[in-house]
């Protein structure tokens, strides 16, 4: 039996991946998380073979539980499941150690099957979002914001959602100093000059919802 925990902080979407699962005859939800806090605490005390994981979570971001679990259970498998499309955050969640990416648009037997394919030690995107990638290699032609750090490529995100350093600072937990150094190295990074500019391109290349 596949033991499977679920981090997200939606009562409904985990209720969802549980009578997902519930059909299937080799796996369970066997625990539930709705924090980061939670998730660490339960990936560290239980005998998990998999985890699916949100990239929103309310205290921590998605990229950064997943980064601290590689660490310190590097074997177990973390499977993303997020509302965000595979182009804004796939390739950086496989680079950070991910075993793959889903969306939650995805049909209820895509989740399955991509729980058994990291389960037994592959990694798992779409096969559209394989295509995609594989035109980009063709291409050898990286998008600007390719270059950024995980950290930049969140603060450009959240300067193309309308947020000011200030709401930004608070969101991160930073200082309005750290934020705004942040906010220079994207701009010189993407050879701008002004968040009108940045919010301009992540809107065009579909960066933000």
């Amino acid at each position: 039996m596949i033991r499977v925990l679920v981090a997200d902080d939606h009562p409904v979407v985990r209720r969802g991946v549980k009578q997902i699962l519930a059909d299937e005859p080799d796996m369970a939800v066997r625990g539930e998380a709705r924090t980061a806090q939670e998730t660490l605490e339960l990936a560290r005390n239980g005998d998990w073979d998999v985890v699916v994981l949100d990239i929103t979570m309310p205290d921590r971001s998605g990229l950064e539980i997943l980064k601290e679990l590689k660490q310190e259970r590097p074997r177990l498998p973390v499977l993303v499941l997020s509302m965000h499309s595979e182009d804004q955050f796939a390739v950086r969640i496989l680079k950070a150690g991910g075993a793959g990416y889903l969306t939650k648009e995805a049909a209820p037997e895509a989740l399955a099957q991509a729980i058994r394919k990291v389960v037994g030690g592959g990694r798992y995107i779409s096969p559209s979002f394989a295509e995609s990638l594989a035109a980009d290699l063709a291409a050898e032609d990286r998008p600007p914001h390719a270059t950024l750090s995980d950290r930049e490529y969140q603060v450009l995100r959240l300067i193309g959602s309308g947020n000011t350093v200030s709401q930004i600072a608070a969101q991160l937990r930073l200082s309005v100093k750290t934020v705004s150094t942040y906010r220079i190295r994207v701009l010189e990074k993407m050879r701008m000059t002004t968040n009108a500019e940045l919010t301009h391109y992540a809107i065009r290349n579909r960066l933000v919802e």
